[in-house]
């Protein structure tokens, strides 16, 4: 704590030492708040100088703060896929979560939202074609296993040519809004069983490296800031309300500023 002028107020050295001081930012009015674990959504502020009327800034404070600011996700697959049949339409899955922020997979399919919000996702396909004709391949999206309205996209992949498959990647990007706890899931169709998901091995002569299936990463989407999901949502006489995404990370820290 810094030091503050006695109620009478106090000699002009004295005052002169705590106006320096404040005018160099050493006031009282700054605090740190852990965020509450086990997937809570509100941690509460005890502040004796917190008032309704105080504005609280919050900036992250701890290594934890900086690393877990807002949900992302990557995951990929590691094998071939294939359809069994041309009259339907198969889940595209994954084998392996490269990063995972408040996006997680299961099923193998389900890329599940732990906190409500507008996401943008974006697939990437490696698909093989084994037939002597060019084939097409319909890719969309499913939320909550129901079809996202006007998501399909059609792709033709090239004929095989001598003893070389033919080749394309599909990529596709979408904005999705999902409530907390729902889950997403992308889809695809073929007008052939010769036309796969291809994953490929490390190559040589040049090395390249593995070329997976599937790749799909997902991120909540802020233009504002990087802590526009985390706000006071309510205050009164010596406490506020901080509301922020689901929260399971331990010392998740931020430092508050109390104004007013």
């Amino acid at each position: 704590m810094f030091r503050a002028l006695p109620p009478f107020g106090s000699d002009p050295r004295g005052v002169a030492e705590i106006v320096n001081g404040l005018m160099n930012g050493k006031s009282n009015n700054t605090g740190t708040v852990t965020l509450s674990t086990g997937g809570a959504t509100s941690t509460t502020i005890f502040d004796d100088r917190i008032s309704s009327e105080s504005k609280i800034i919050l900036i992250p404070f701890s290594a934890a703060a900086f690393a877990d600011k807002i949900p992302f996700g990557a995951f990929k697959d590691g094998t071939d896929q294939t359809a069994a049949s041309t009259t339907a339409a198969y889940p595209i899955t994954f084998d392996t979560t490269d990063f995972g922020n408040g996006i997680t997979l299961t099923n193998t399919s389900r890329i599940n939202f732990k906190n409500a919000g507008v996401y943008a996702v974006n697939l990437s396909v490696q698909l093989a074609n084994d037939d002597s004709q060019i084939q097409d391949v319909d890719i969309f999206f499913r939320k909550n296993g129901t079809d996202i309205a006007n998501s399909n996209r059609r792709f033709s992949v090239d004929s095989k040519h001598g003893s070389i498959k033919g080749h394309m990647v599909a990529h596709i990007s979408i904005f999705v809004e999902v409530s907390a706890n729902d889950y997403v899931e992308a889809i695809w169709h073929t007008s052939n069983l010769n036309v796969i998901l291809e994953h490929i091995a490390a190559q040589t002569t040049p090395t390249r490296p593995i070329t997976p299936s599937v790749i799909l990463t997902a991120q909540y989407v802020n233009p504002s800031s990087t802590y526009a999901g985390i706000y006071v949502s309510s205050q009164s006489q010596g406490s506020a309300v901080v509301t922020h995404f689901a929260n399971s990370t331990a010392n998740l820290t931020l430092g508050f500023v109390v104004v007013g």
